[in-house]
């Protein structure tokens, strides 16, 4: 493996973020970072979790933003006065804060991420899905879709409805370390017949 690239399992250790297995992210100056560069604005107290499937590619940039960045919206201010003291927290209403909460961010398995794309607050990706480089994911995205754009959409499903279906079915990313690599072909093949038949 090159030195860029790196499980992410074995590297985050907030307790709010959960990686699956054989799960990378790939940045010039080091997987190790990919916390502190691509989770922005992720603050325990406020109980929103990152979930990102097993055998997921996140690119270079990335970023993924969490609820704690969203502000109060339903005033005629979205200035964040309370968070500077000085008696501007008075009076504060924190449910207008809390309608502002997306919940967990959730990317399934098989899901490839480009360089610098941004994924918002509360999104579920699904799995098999790819997100374009520079895309901003700001709705679910289903699973083996191809999403792209400001905000991405989807241009393209990978495949067809049926065979999205089967494939889900099989979750070969659930089978074991040895029957995933003997059935390597199968994977990385495109005849969902040969992955079903796969012992």
């Amino acid at each position: 493996m090159h030195p860029r690239v790196g499980f992410l399992k074995p590297l985050v250790t907030a307790a709010n973020i959960e990686v699956g297995d054989f799960t990378y992210y790939d940045d010039p100056d080091g997987p190790d970072k990919f916390q502190e560069k691509c989770v922005l604005h992720h603050y325990d107290f406020i109980g929103d979790r990152l979930v990102i499937g097993k055998f997921c590619a996140i690119a270079e940039g990335a970023r993924f933003i969490m609820n704690g960045a969203n502000h109060a919206m339903s005033g005629f201010s979205t200035y964040p006065f309370n968070i500077f003291g000085h008696g501007w927290e008075e009076g504060f209403d924190e449910t207008t804060w809390h309608r502002e909460l997306r919940g967990d961010t959730v990317l399934g398995n098989d899901v490839w991420i480009g360089m610098e794309a941004i994924v918002l607050p509360g999104v579920t990706i699904g799995d098999g899905a790819i997100v374009a480089a520079k895309a901003v994911v700001t709705h679910d995205v289903p699973p083996y879709a191809i999403v792209a754009g400001n905000p991405a959409k989807t241009v393209k499903m990978r495949f067809d409805q049926r065979t999205v279906a089967r494939l889900l079915q099989v979750a070969w990313w659930n089978w074991p370390v040895d029957k995933i690599t003997r059935n390597l072909n199968a994977i990385r093949g495109a005849d969902i017949a040969a992955l079903e038949a796969a012992r």
